[in-house]
Order: C-alpha cells, then sequence, then structure tokens
C-alpha cells in the first residue's frame, strides 16, 4: 500500500481513539487492588510532582468532557527503549483523529516544538486545549499555551485513565509498530504511515466513520 510521508489536513500539508471503557476500567481496576501496605504518595510528594503554575483536570469545562466541543486535544509521549526515543502523540477528543511525531529527544523544549508543529497547521477553532500528564517533558506548558493560544490541563498523578483517549491510542501505535520498541530505527514516514491507517480506520464510536472523515467535517466547517 503506498503512503506519503505528508498528509493533507484543512487544506495544510502536515506531517505526520476513542478511549475505550475496558481500558479506562482496567487502569481503575489495578490501582484499586494495589495491596493496602503498598507505597502511597504523601502529600508532599503529591506536589513535588506537579508541575508549576498548573490547571488540572478538575477545573476543565464539562463540554470538553462530553466531547461535544471539537478543538480538545490529548497528548502523550511513547518512550522508546532504554529511554533513547520517543514518539509524541495527540489526538483530538471527538473525532479521535491522531497526530504523531518521532521525537530526536524528549526534552521540554522539543516537546513543546513537536506540538507547535503540529497544531499551528490547523485553524484556531480546532485547537483550544490540550490535556496531559505531569512529565517533566511539559515543563513549558505555558509557553505552548501562549504560543497556540489554547488552554493546557493536567492529569493527576497516576491517573492515566483520565486521557484514555490518547492511551488507547498508545496502545495501538505500540501494536502496529509489531514490537519494534527502539523508534530510531523507524523512520517517520513509516510513522505517518501508522497516523494515516489509525486515521482512516472506521470507529463504531464514530457511527462507523473514520476519524479522517469527521476530522475534515470540521475543517470544512472552520472556514
Amino acid at each position: 500500500m503506498g503512503f506519503s510521508p505528508v498528509e493533507m489536513v484543512c487544506g495544510n500539508i502536515i506531517s505526520v481513539p476513542d478511549a475505550e471503557p475496558s481500558f479506562i476500567a482496567s487502569q481503575r481496576q489495578a490501582m484499586d487492588k494495589k495491596p493496602e501496605n503498598s507505597p502511597r504518595l504523601k502529600p508532599e510528594s503529591y506536589h513535588r510532582l506537579r508541575q508549576a503554575n498548573i490547571t488540572l483536570i478538575d477545573e476543565r469545562p464539562e463540554e470538553v468532557n462530553a466531547r461535544t466541543v471539537p478543538g480538545h486535544w490529548e497528548g502523550d509521549l511513547i518512550i522508546g527503549k532504554d529511554h533513547k526515543s520517543a514518539l509524541s502523540v495527540i489526538v483530538e477528543r471527538q473525532t479521535r483523529y491522531v497526530l504523531i511525531d518521532q521525537l530526536e529527544n524528549y526534552s521540554a523544549p522539543e516537546v513543546r516544538k513537536s506540538i507547535e508543529k503540529r497544531l499551528k497547521t490547523l485553524e484556531p477553532q480546532l485547537v483550544k486545549s490540550m490535556t496531559c500528564d505531569q512529565g517533566k517533558e511539559m515543563a513549558e506548558h505555558e509557553r505552548l499555551a501562549r504560543s497556540i493560544q489554547m488552554k493546557v490541563y493536567f492529569c493527576h498523578p497516576h491517573a492515566p485513565w483520565e486521557k484514555g483517549t490518547c492511551e488507547n491510542t498508545n496502545f495501538l501505535i505500540r501494536d502496529m509498530l509489531e514490537g519494534e520498541t527502539d523508534f530510531r530505527k523507524v523512520s517517520q514516514r513509516s510513522i505517518t504511515r501508522i497516523a494515516r491507517l489509525l486515521n482512516e480506520r472506521p470507529r463504531q464510536t464514530l457511527g462507523m466513520n473514520t476519524p479522517k472523515e469527521k476530522f475534515n467535517e470540521l475543517c470544512v466547517k472552520s472556514y
């Protein structure tokens, strides 16, 4: 099957699922099954894990939680073998449209620039917020928010189900990589192909439409 290292989205050339209830339930169940004597974060430890000047997911508007309004994204990293490579994954919550970028490193500046590169190709109406983890790679979240003119929300520590759409997409990406965990051995062309295949896969939650079809509908409406 042929593919191109670029995709056309909303008339722009850019590089380049749904949060399954079972995934969210399994994550919560795993946390609930922790032994009573297992180590737990003390309040002071919790605060040390937090990024500075963050807005927690608790403050995210209900329209974001209910997916009634487009333009709200989730972001995450898939870390490669020996922590020497990474993929940056961002997913639009309403359409499940995914954009994937291969990173040479996952320092805070590199992650910020990667997200900016992808989101700046889109109309402002389609970029309203992003929800992500509190990892050190998001240390430049304030600069990112100013650059893109969007809100950045953070999950609570150790609560991956709070961005279940992206977590489920990460699982699909890993599956399509067929066991390869050193992303330095994978070309951006191949990564873009994976994104394209995911975006062209019909989803039951979208009425058997594809993420690409639903996202392109939004692009037309935004003009």
